[in-house]
């Protein structure tokens, strides 16, 4: 049976359709795919240039924003960190041995001048100071019968009734206890001292930090124990740096009129009284110091702030933002734009403090130049300028979604 021609022929036919069959379903697949393929690459270009108008496809359109050319003053800065520093830093010790018997003050408190702090065990100051009284008084007495003796002893020797030598004993035992007296004074003045040691005031005006010897310890007047520190924080100093190549700069400066130090952070200002007269060999900056009254107490020693110095201004001149200038081969420029089309204007930078350039180009007060998009400009090539970011086409205020897409997905030249 399996070797009937018509058998064999039966089932070749079967196989071929079977192949054809095959065949069509794959490649049904790859055109399924293809067509998928096509519509996903149609609606990424649609979406890439669904707010491009009708006239601009096609051609390249570069999407921009503006900003105009100012002439005024501008100031040539320093920005630097600075660091806070108080006026006075001390720390507080005892100067006589005993126990602590209290702390008259919470951690942290303003304290003024004077102000008792903590208190030794005053009894043994106190012994102390009675015995260097009563050997005081007991000298005393022996130095006035002394100078009576001494006294006598002249008289007597005037009449020929003693020799010399006794007068001179008599003058040399009152001076002795002359000199015994002087000292027991001495001895009583250090014994009131060590007595008024015992109370530990503060030595200035300033804010405690934390209390380091609690009540009850023993302290030692030779071992400079740290028992709190106090900062003068009113006024605070401000200590920064500047390259040494502006010291010319400074100098100048501060003979004309103030040279004024300003913390960035908080708006504060104030005239700098003291500048270095040393270039540091690690830095090659020189450093100097402004004071602050902190009033408000927002400063503390060793806080870092952001410091603004104006050295310098250079008047009537040309202000582009600093986001507009470009680096090209034959240097800085700008694009300017004028009947749609961005013209780049070779220029001259005098000084950029990153945020505004003073410049000197073939420009005029008033010409609008390219602060966002220079990555897609063409030179000479027409542009299509967009209005601030956060400002809708009509004026109004309008929530940032780069909602011209053509800015979406892309880093500006500048930033």
């Amino acid at each position: 049976m399996f070797h009937d021609p018509r058998f064999v022929r039966g089932q070749s036919l079967i196989l071929q359709r079977i192949r054809v069959r095959v065949r069509n379903a794959k490649a049904h697949k790859w055109l399924v795919g293809a067509a998928v393929l096509v519509l996903v690459l149609g609606g990424f270009w649609h979406f890439m240039n669904v707010d491009a108008p009708a006239s601009s496809r096609g051609q390249d359109v570069a999407p921009v924003r503006i900003a105009t050319v100012e002439r005024r003053d501008m100031p040539i800065v320093e920005h630097t960190l600075g660091t806070m520093v108080a006026n006075s830093m001390v720390n507080v010790t005892a100067r006589v041995q005993g126990t602590l018997e209290s702390a008259d003050f919470q951690e942290g408190q303003f304290v003024k001048k004077g102000d008792l702090l903590y208190e030794v065990d005053p009894r043994p100051f106190h012994a102390a100071l009675a015995q260097a009284s009563g050997a005081l008084l007991r000298d005393e007495a022996l130095l006035q019968n002394a100078n009576s003796d001494k006294q006598r002893s002249q008289t007597l020797f005037e009449k020929n009734t003693i020799s010399s030598q006794q007068r001179d004993t008599a003058a040399t035992n009152a001076d002795a206890l002359a000199a015994t007296v002087a000292v027991d004074k001495a001895a009583l003045d250090i014994a009131q001292l060590n007595l008024d040691y015992t109370k530990i005031r503060s030595p200035i005006d300033g804010k405690t930090g934390p209390i380091l010897i609690q009540a009850g310890n023993m302290v030692d007047g030779t071992s400079n124990m740290v028992l709190v520190t106090i900062a003068e924080l009113q006024p605070i100093k401000l200590s920064f740096n500047l390259p040494e190549s502006d010291y010319p700069s400074i100098r100048a400066r501060q003979k004309s009129q103030a040279l004024i130090a300003t913390i960035d952070s908080r708006a504060l200002s104030a005239p700098v009284d003291f500048t270095s007269n040393v270039v540091s060999n690690t830095g090659g900056t020189i450093e100097l110091r402004a004071n602050f009254d902190n009033a408000d107490l927002s400063l503390l020693p060793g806080q870092m702030v952001d410091v603004t110095v104006e050295l310098n201004n250079i008047p009537n001149a040309l202000v582009v933002p600093h986001n507009a200038l470009n680096d090209g081969p034959d240097g800085p420029y700008v694009y300017l734009v004028a009947d749609g089309r961005a013209e780049p204007r070779n220029i001259k930078i005098l000084f950029d403090d990153s945020v505004d350039a003073a410049i000197e180009g073939d420009l005029k007060p008033g010409d609008d130049v390219v602060v966002e998009g220079q990555l897609r400009v063409v030179p000479d090539g027409p542009v299509k300028v967009f209005p601030p970011a956060g400002v809708s086409n009509d004026g109004g205020i309008k929530s940032r979604k780069d909602g011209d897409v053509s800015f979406r997905g892309r880093k500006d030249a500048r930033q």
